[in-house]
This record gives C-alpha cells, structure tokens and sequence, in this order.
C-alpha cells in the first residue's frame, strides 16, 4: 500500500534532515525538525488537494511550512494544470504590491528548475475600476501534464495593504462532478505525498548549491532575474558567515518600484522567524537615509538600529534582496554593497545615527510585525 510508502518517506526525510549535507548547530538542528514537520503537511496537503479535473488554489507554503528561501512578504497559490485543458483565473485585485502569475513546465526538483512558460504582473490584466479581473488561458500555451501555475501576491506594508481573492476553474470541466474516492484513488494520493516529501528536501538541499553558494561568502550578486524563479523579478542573492563579535553592513539605494525587499535565511534555505524577529525588512518597514540608500545591520546581537536583521543562532546563512514591478533599470549605483565589521565598531558610525532606535521603540516594531502576519492569515 502507498501508505506504507508514505511512512517509508518520512523515514527516509527524517534521516536526510538528520543528516544534512552541511554542519549544523543545535538551533538549526531543532529547525531542521520543524522544516520537517512543515514538509509532511505541505506533501499531505498537495497530494489531497490535487485535482486535475477540478483544480484548486492552494496555498502550501508558509510560516508552518517554509521552503526555498520563501518570502516573508508573499502569499504563494499553486494550482496542478494539465494537456488540453482550458482556465480560467478570476478575482478581485487588492491593494498589495505586487500580483504576479507564472505557468511552469513542471515542479522544481533535485535536477533543475522547470522552464517558465509564461510570467507576467497584473499589469497585464484589464483589471476594472473594481479590482474585478480574469484570465483566460489553455491549450495555446502548449501545457503539458505536470505543468504548475504558481501566484505569487507580495505585500509591501504589512498593515495597510488588503489581500485580494481568487479561484481558478477548468472550464471544460465545470458542472461535471467530482468523483467519489476510491480506495485506489487515495492509495495513489498517499504515494504522491510519499513523493513530493523526499523530493521537497532533497531539491532545497540541491537548489542552493547550483547558486547561491558558488559566489564568494559575504558578497551578494548583481541584481539580476532570480534564477529558476519569476522572471518579473530581480533579485540579488549571496550568503554570510559571521563570526559571534562580527556583522555585516548591507548598503543599496531606494530603488523606483513598488516592492523591494531584504530576507536572510539559513542553512536549510528557509526563511526564519519573520513573524516574532525581524530577519526581513520591505522598503515601506525600513529605514530610509537621506541619501535615500536603505543600509542594513545583519547580527546576532542587537545593534540598536531600526535596520537590524537578526541572525537567530545562525553563524552562517543566505540572504536575497528582491525588486518587483521595476518602473526603469536598476542604475549600477545601485549594486549591494556588504561590508564586514566588528560589531563593536556599529556604535561609533555615523552613517547608523538616523536610524537609532530604543529597545522598546524595537519591540514596537515586532509587535507590528505580528499584528501584519495575523492580518495575512497565511497558514
């Protein structure tokens, strides 16, 4: 029985997340058993909600359930598509900052990420005076079985910006009803999730490796199309390694665009707590100087600054820098500049003044952090 094969799955996760093909401390330790956790029910939760006769919007990744350095700042929906079919993606626009739909020839694996079969904003759409929008699309786009649509509806400001909503329908399919399960059919269903659990860790372990680890440690790359990823996105990704009285000073302009964004992740290439700590930061939650560059404080201890991405235990981790809906080229100005120094020498630098803050005006901050995460109901 795929039952069977299921728990043969979670045996096999356990023992890759047990033994990672990287060193890990307690803390990673420990969340290499959340990662886990996260990734039974995000295989539990793509197998069950699968339909390719009827498909449906689902939402698997999370604060419960990360995965490939997800983005702390977006709601992400995936849908199953398959050969012949016709759709239709229909809803109401919110105010978020970014609304962006991509078509992918298949899933991402320990072999390579899928080719990209079209991608584009909402910008694209008639949206109506509304937010009222659909798009229609189907066997001109020469899907295949496999094929995955994935939205992505990024916030800026946590607390200001609405959600919007939105339902995908097969429309060659409507009206007809689905049919009932079948012990066969929920055997297959438990065989997929065996599947897509060992698959999930194995291509994360392998995804960072083809890149952000080939560059230099405490660098971060030219801003350029985040590779495998959204091809209406720039991004800039790189890594740290920090020793406990070190940190790093991350410098790059305001850029012209709706959404910019900073995250720093760790080993496992997921995002950490970004709902209880700051370890991401927008343009709208950031501190902007005068000079309009956003400058950065990555560090485990508090450097009292309002710009300050908190390491967590993590000597060592990823970083990605994100723009989206770019009004013109980023400038070459506008390259990420890191810069390692003694935390000790943080106090004395003037470029930090503007952005001093008190640890309760800190613990604000967090608070708002939390209200913004409740607000998204993302999990």
């Amino acid at each position: 029985m795929s039952l069977d094969a299921f728990r043969e799955a979670i045996a096999e996760a356990a023992r890759l997340i047990a033994q990672p093909p990287f060193e890990v401390n307690d803390v990673e330790r420990a969340e290499g058993q959340e990662y886990l956790a996260g990734s039974i029910r995000s295989a539990i939760q793509m197998a069950f909600d699968y339909d390719l006769e009827h498909p449906v919007l689902i939402n698997p990744t999370h604060q419960y359930s990360r995965q490939g350095l997800d983005n702390p700042d977006a709601i992400y929906l995936n849908a199953y598509l398959t050969e012949g079919a016709s759709y239709v993606v229909s809803g109401r626009r919110g105010t978020t900052a970014d609304l962006s739909f991509q078509i992918m020839s298949g899933t991402y694996s320990d072999a390579g990420a899928p080719d990209t079969v079209v991608a584009f904003d909402d910008r694209e759409l008639d949206v109506g005076d509304d937010g009222v929008f659909e798009w229609r699309f189907g066997p001109e786009l020469g899907l295949e079985k496999g094929a995955t649509l994935i939205v992505r509806e990024v916030y800026s400001d946590w607390n200001a910006e609405e959600r919007g909503t939105m339902r995908i329908q097969r429309l060659d399919t409507a009206g007809q009803p689905k049919a009932a399960p079948t012990l066969a059919s929920v055997d297959k269903r438990y065989g997929v999730a065996a599947k897509l659990l060992t698959g999930r860790i194995k291509t994360w372990f392998a995804f960072p490796e083809w890149f952000t680890y080939q560059e230099p440690v405490n660098t971060l790359t030219t801003p350029a199309v985040t590779p495998g990823g959204l091809t209406s996105q720039l991004s800039s990704i790189g890594h740290y390694s920090l020793a406990p009285d070190e940190a790093m000073v991350v410098s790059v302009p305001a850029a012209d665009v709706a959404y910019q964004a900073i995250q720093i992740g760790s080993t496992w290439y997921l995002s950490t707590d970004y709902e209880h700590h700051q370890t991401s930061l927008t343009r709208s939650q950031a501190h902007v100087d005068d000079d309009g560059r956003l400058r950065y404080v990555i560090s485990e201890r508090d450097p009292g600054v309002a710009n300050w991405l908190e390491c967590l235990g993590h000597q060592r981790g990823v970083m990605m820098l994100r723009w989206q809906r770019l009004a013109a080229p980023l400038a070459e100005p506008g390259l990420p500049r890191c810069e390692v120094v003694p935390f000790d020498s943080l106090a004395a630098r003037a470029d930090l003044d503007p952005q001093r803050i008190t640890p309760e005006q800190y613990a604000a901050r967090i608070a708002d952090r939390q209200t913004g995460i409740a607000r998204r109901m993302i999990s």
